[in-house]
């Protein structure tokens, strides 16, 4: 991997700067225990004090440059240089200096992560799945109390176990009684039909054919959009 470090400087000159005729940056950086790159940037060349000047004059400046890399990289094979450099004059006495400098070819080392002892790892497995069972049971008692709330209706005591009807391999009307308690007047046990809508079926004739209103079904069930396969609760009646 690849990382760039800037590094700025402004040098004041003792005498005034008009322009840098010329320019160049040499380097003596290098690696050192610790992680330490360390070592002198040597910037020199030639100026112009004024701008009606005609000589030259010579500038030299060594820069120190000091940096410690992070201890999580690996510097066996790392390189260290120039990537860019480039200055400007300030108040006609003052180079600001930027140089940005690479350090190429380093490795990151493999995290390492502790591993818990065993008894603790076993703990938290069970405090795990112990939280799981709750949220699994909370899940199952919402999504019973939501379902009968759209149904509009009192929650459904199952008496006996229901056998699973799978409805495309169904050819005929299926009626299962189930026995339910209803909040009333007698506070009486009430008995209850699922039934399963076919294609020829309309409202009209499950009303016929087990003798209930429209009414009495809009107690259990919600009318507005029936299709083939919904099951529809039906109150105690005489099939016809």
């Amino acid at each position: 991997m690849k990382k760039i470090v800037p590094f700025k400087k402004d040098i004041i000159f003792k005498t005034k700067l008009a322009e840098i005729t010329s320019i160049s940056l040499e380097h003596s950086l290098h690696f050192e225990e610790d992680h330490l790159i360390t070592g002198d940037f040597m910037v020199s060349g030639e100026y112009l004090m004024t701008d009606r000047s005609t000589d030259t004059e010579m500038f030299s400046y060594n820069l120190p440059f000091d940096i410690h890399l992070d201890e999580h990289y690996i510097m066996d094979h790392a390189e260290v240089d120039i990537h860019d450099f480039y200055y400007e004059i300030i108040d006609n006495n003052v180079l600001s200096v930027n140089i940005e400098v690479v350090i190429d070819k380093l490795e990151e080392k493999e995290m390492v992560t502790l591993e818990e002892e065993p008894e603790l790892l076993e703990v938290r497995k069970v405090i795990e799945t112990l939280d799981m069972d709750e949220e699994s049971e909370e899940e199952k008692q919402e999504e019973v109390a939501l379902e009968q709330n759209e149904m509009g209706r009192e929650p459904i005591e199952m008496r006996d176990p229901v056998e699973m009807i799978d409805i495309n391999e169904t050819t005929s009307p299926v009626n299962i009684e189930v026995s339910a308690t209803k909040e009333h007047e007698e506070s009486e046990f009430s008995t209850y039909r699922v039934y399963i809508l076919r294609e020829e079926d309309t409202l009209e004739t499950v009303m016929m054919k087990y003798g209930v209103s429209k009414e009495e079904l809009e107690e259990y069930n919600h009318l507005n959009e029936l299709k083939i396969g919904d099951k529809l609760i039906i109150p105690s009646g005489i099939a016809r």
